[in-house]
């Protein structure tokens, strides 16, 4: 797996690409991607999702990422990480709060713009920083710098509207850091026993279910069937995998266990649920 790394707080890259120049990678830094024109597949995390002008994507660390070009692409990336968050867009609790949202998105395929007055104030202000970073003129790099906090910000408020429920940036820092763990261990079943949570987190394994209800208003398990259900609604609409294929990637006992869990939550089976959305 190639892992790339950013030794700025900030950088920005524009290309116009036929193919994807490099395979599945992660990173150590933040990526937004902007469609500026062109079609193709994003990749994240064993989903797909078919882009076009205008879309945009959160690439948070640790995802694993790419694209498939079908049309030649023209892409805006603006790469950013934890100093740049800490020290040049907000203060205070703020800070904690942005970090919080943009740590939490939901590591799923989709253009994370979820309304049309964001997505046509978005255009402007990607078009604006590329006209800038292709310039030498006089405080252009101070605009730059104004141009992608506002970018920023406008990505977290519309994170905030996909987070779940019962996730907030009130929540006790421990809890989200649970549900984080949660989220970047649901592929693997030891690590998300009670047992290993309860040694990762220092938490007793008799308060650990108490301690999360708590601060989620749900329990632990009906948390991580729900998360599961979300990726797999994923699958199901992105994806070609056999629903058995998706019971065993997800570690369900069998075809009728995912059945059964899957129509108890959302009302129809998966494979009503696929012939109906997947279009």
């Amino acid at each position: 797996m190639i892992r790339e790394n950013l030794y700025e707080p900030f950088e920005i890259v524009v290309k116009e690409l036929d193919e994807c120049p490099k395979k599945e990678h992660e990173h150590n830094f933040f990526e937004l991607v902007y469609i500026v024109s062109g079609t193709g597949m994003q990749c994240i995390n064993k989903n797909k999702f078919a882009y076009r002008a205008g879309h945009m994507f959160l690439i948070t660390p640790e995802d694993c990422h790419s694209f498939d070009v079908e049309t030649t692409t023209k892409f805006f990336f603006l790469r950013f990480n934890n100093i740049y968050i800490k020290n040049h867009i907000l203060h205070g609790d703020n800070v904690k709060r942005l970090e919080y949202i943009l740590l939490n998105a939901n590591h799923t395929p989709g253009c994370i713009l979820k309304t049309q007055s964001d997505k046509e104030f978005v255009n402007p202000v990607v078009h604006a920083i590329i006209r800038e970073h292709l310039s030498h003129d006089i405080y252009n790099r101070e605009l730059i710098h104004q141009l992608v906090n506002t970018l920023i910000v406008i990505v977290a408020r519309n994170i905030t509207k996909s987070l779940p429920d019962q996730m907030t940036e009130h929540s006790a820092e421990k809890a989200l850091n649970i549900i984080q763990y949660l989220q970047t261990n649901i592929y693997e079943p030891d690590k998300i026993k009670a047992e290993s949570i309860s040694n990762h987190f220092g938490i007793s394994v008799s308060y650990l279910g108490r301690y999360f209800k708590t601060h989620t208003n749900e329990t632990m398990q009906d948390y991580i069937t729900r998360y599961k259900l979300r990726l797999i609604e994923n699958r199901l609409l992105h994806s070609d995998l056999r629903i058995g294929e998706i019971a065993r990637e997800f570690s369900f006992t069998d075809e009728s266990h995912l059945h059964r869990i899957f129509k108890k939550y959302k009302g129809l089976s998966p494979s009503v649920y696929r012939r109906q959305y997947a279009s």
